[in-house]
C-alpha cells in the first residue's frame, strides 16, 4: 500500500511535528510509535506484511540501533510487556543486563567514597551483559509469525546504505566529550579531526551489518558466543578508562526471563507493568493506588491542586521504591504488600488536602523487611520506548536503553555498549545495613523503566504506553495515565501535557509558558519546586471506538505510522 505521497505523510510530516509542527492524531487498523521516522517504518512494514507486533518490536529495534545509538540498542537491555487479544493474557520479559561474575558490591567505590557518575559510567566497568537480543528472541518465538531472519532486513540495509543523521542525534554528539576517547566511536561519528558531523551527514555502519547478518542467520548465540561476543569481551577489559572484568562465559550463561506482570485496579481500569528488576511496574501502581480515594477527574489538567496530589503520591512511591525494590531474584522484594489496597489506602490518608509533608519515609507494607533508603544514579537523557498494536489486536510496550546517552562510550561490532552497571547503589551500605540494590555478581540492577499496559474491566486493551526518562520515567507515565483515563485526553494531548513529578524531593514541573505561575502555586502551598527540561520520550496508542489512536512525544523525534 506504500506510495511516495503515503510515506511522505506518515513520516515526514509527523517528524516535522516532533519539531514543533502541529499535526492531528494518526489512526489506523494497526499502529507504532516509535523514536525514529526510520525505525517506525520498519516495523510499520513488518505489519503490513502480517507480522505481529513482536515481530514489528525487534525490526524496531535493529534499526533504533542504528539511527538512535545515544539511546538503546543491541548492546544494552530492555522490559517487554505483551497483550494477546485472543486471550486477553499480560505477558512481561525481561531483557535487563546482568552483572558479571567480576561484580562486586563496592565496584564504584575509590578510597571509599563513591566515584563522580560519568568517572563511573564511561568505560568497561560499568557495562552490563547485554540482554535485548535474548529478550526479543525470547518473546518473538512464542507470539512471533514471521521468519526471525526477515526481521532484521531493514537495519541491515539501511547500514549498508546509510542513513541522515538526525537532528536529535547531531545534537547529542556536538555535545559528548567523551565519545570521542574511543577510536571506534570516534571514527565513526566524528572528522578525521575529531570535529562533529553536522546534521544530515550520511552514516554507513557496515561493522553493524554484519552483527546483524549474523544474528539475522545464527539467532542470538551469534552474539553471545563466537566473534561478536569476543568483541564484547576485549572491548570492556580493553577499555583505556576503568576496563572492566568481563567474560566470555557471562555472556554465554545470559538468560531472559519471562515474568509474571505487576497489575492493580485504577478505577474501572487493570494497569500492568514490569515487576522487578524494574521499579516501574510497582511505582507506577502504588501512584495510582494512592490516588484512587481523590477525584482526580474533578481536578483540572495540570492545576496546583492536581500536581500537588501527584507530587505526594509520587514522594510516597518513592520512599518505598528507594527503600524495598531491587532484583527479586537476589533480594525479597514486598511487591504484594506495597500493592495491598489497605496499605495503599492508608498512604493515601497521609496526604493532606493542600500542603506537603516533609520528605517522606518508607511505609511497612506487608512482607518487608528493615531497610534503608538508597538513591540512585540513573540519568535519563537515554532510553527509547516503543508502542505497537497489530492487525489482530496484540499489543507491545517496550522501553529499552543503554543507560545514559552513548552508554559506556565503548563501542564494538558496529554498535554502542551500555552502562546499566551505574544503575546498582554506588555506597553498598547505608546506616550500617545493606543495600537492597548494590551489585552482585549475576545480578540485574534495579530500573525504573515503565512500560505499561490498560485493560478494560473486560480483559480488552486500551492503552499501551511508555517513556525514556532515568528515574523520572515513573512520573512521566503516571502523568499520561491520569491524563488519558481520569481527564479523558486523546492519547498525543496526554503526552503533550507538561510533565510533573516528585521523587520524595523537590516538585518538579516542566517548564514552558506558564510554569511560573504554578511554581509560585505550588510554592505557596509549601512545596519546593523545582522547573525541569529533562525530556520525556513518550510514545502511546490507545484504542478507542473509532479504532487506534496514537501518539509521540513533540519534546524528541518521535512518530506514529498506522494502515
Amino acid at each position: 500500500m506504500r506510495t511516495d505521497l503515503k510515506f511522505l505523510a506518515v513520516v515526514l510530516l509527523p517528524w516535522l511535528a516532533a519539531c514543533g509542527h502541529s499535526g492531528g492524531p494518526v489512526k489506523g487498523a494497526f499502529m507504532i510509535s516509535a523514536a525514529n521516522p526510520l525505525a517506525a517504518k520498519a516495523g510499520r512494514d513488518v505489519l503490513a506484511a502480517g507480522g505481529s507486533a513482536v515481530d514489528a518490536a525487534v525490526a524496531v529495534q535493529m534499526v533504533l540501533t542504528l539511527v538512535e545509538p545515544q539511546s538503546s540498542g543491541i548492546g544494552g537491555g530492555a522490559f517487554l510487556m505483551h497483550y494477546d487479544a485472543e486471550t486477553g493474557a499480560v505477558t512481561s520479559y525481561d531483557g535487563r543486563e546482568t552483572a558479571p561474575r567480576s561484580a562486586r558490591p563496592t565496584m564504584f567505590l575509590r578510597d571509599g567514597k563513591p566515584m563522580r557518575f560519568l568517572d563511573a559510567a564511561a568505560g568497561g566497568t560499568s557495562v552490563g551483559v547485554p540482554g535485548v537480543l535474548r529478550m526479543l528472541e525470547l518473546a518473538q518465538a512464542k507470539h512471533g509469525r514471521l521468519a526471525w531472519r526477515q526481521l532484521f532486513q531493514p537495519a541491515i540495509d539501511l547500514a549498508k546504505s546509510g542513513f541522515d543523521m538526525s537532528p536529535r542525534l547531531a545534537k547529542l554528539l556536538a555535545r559528548e566529550k567523551r565519545l570521542r576517547e574511543t577510536a571506534a566511536a570516534r571514527g565513526y561519528f566524528y572528522t578525521k579531526d575529531g570535529e562533529t558531523r553536522p546534521q544530515g551527514t550520511r552514516l554507513r555502519n557496515p561493522g553493524l551489518a554484519r552483527t546483524l547478518e549474523a544474528v539475522a542467520d545464527r539467532g542470538a548465540d551469534a552474539f553471545y558466543t563466537g566473534t561478536i561476543a569476543r568483541g564484547i569481551v576485549e572491548t570492556v577489559r580493553g577499555a583505556a578508562n576503568n576496563p572492566g572484568a568481563m567474560s566470555y562465559a557471562d555472556l554465554a550463561a545470559y538468560q531472559a526471563r519471562e515474568r509474571p506482570p505487576v497489575c492493580a485496579p485504577y478505577r474501572k481500569w487493570r494497569v500492568c507493568g514490569m515487576g522487578p528488576p524494574s521499579s516501574g511496574g510497582l511505582a507506577v501502581a502504588q501512584i495510582l493506588g494512592v490516588l484512587e480515594p481523590f477525584d482526580m477527574a474533578r481536578t483540572e489538567p495540570g492545576s496546583a491542586d492536581a500536581v500537588h496530589l501527584v507530587a505526594e503520591a509520587g514522594a510516597l512511591a518513592f520512599a518505598d521504591r528507594n527503600a524495598f525494590v531491587a532484583d527479586a531474584d537476589f533480594v525479597p522484594v514486598p511487591a504484594a504488600g506495597m500493592l495491598a489496597s489497605d496499605y495503599l489506602a492508608a498512604r493515601a490518608r497521609e496526604i493532606g488536602p493542600r500542603h506537603p509533608a516533609a520528605k517522606r519515609e518508607p511505609g511497612r507494607p506487608a512482607g518487608s523487611q528493615a531497610a534503608v533508603p538508597a538513591p540512585d544514579h540513573e540519568k535519563g537523557l537515554s532510553t527509547s520506548h516503543l508502542a505497537i498494536v497489530d492487525a489482530r489486536g496484540n499489543a507491545v510496550s517496550m522501553t529499552t536503553s543503554i543507560e545514559t546517552v552513548f552508554g559506556s562510550r565503548l563501542m564494538t561490532g558496529g554498535f554502542i555498549l551500555n552502562n546499566q552497571l551505574t544503575d546498582f547503589a554506588f555506597r553498598p551500605v547505608r546506616e550500617g545495613r545493606a543495600v537492597a540494590n548494590a551489585a552482585a555478581p549475576g545480578k540485574r540492577p534495579r530500573s525504573s523503566m515503565s512500560p505499561t499496559l490498560v485493560l478494560d474491566e473486560n480483559g480488552r486493551l486500551v492503552m499501551a504506553v511508555g517513556s525514556p526518562g532515568g528515574s523520572r520515567i515513573i512520573g512521566f507515565v503516571a502523568k499520561t495515565l491520569i491524563a488519558a483515563l481520569d481527564w479523558k485526553m486523546p492519547m498525543q494531548a496526554a503526552i503533550d501535557l507538561p510533565n510533573f513529578l516528585n521523587r520524595n524531593g523537590a516538585t518538579e514541573i516542566e517548564a514552558g509558558p506558564d510554569v511560573m505561575a504554578l511554581k509560585a502555586a505550588l510554592e505557596a502551598r509549601g512545596h519546593a519546586v523545582k522547573v525541569m527540561t529533562r525530556e520525556s520520550g513518550l510514545h502511546g496508542i490507545r484504542v478507542t471506538p473509532a479504532g487506534l489512536e496514537g501518539g509521540a512525544d513533540r519534546r524528541r523525534e518521535g512518530v506514529v505510522l498506522a494502515d
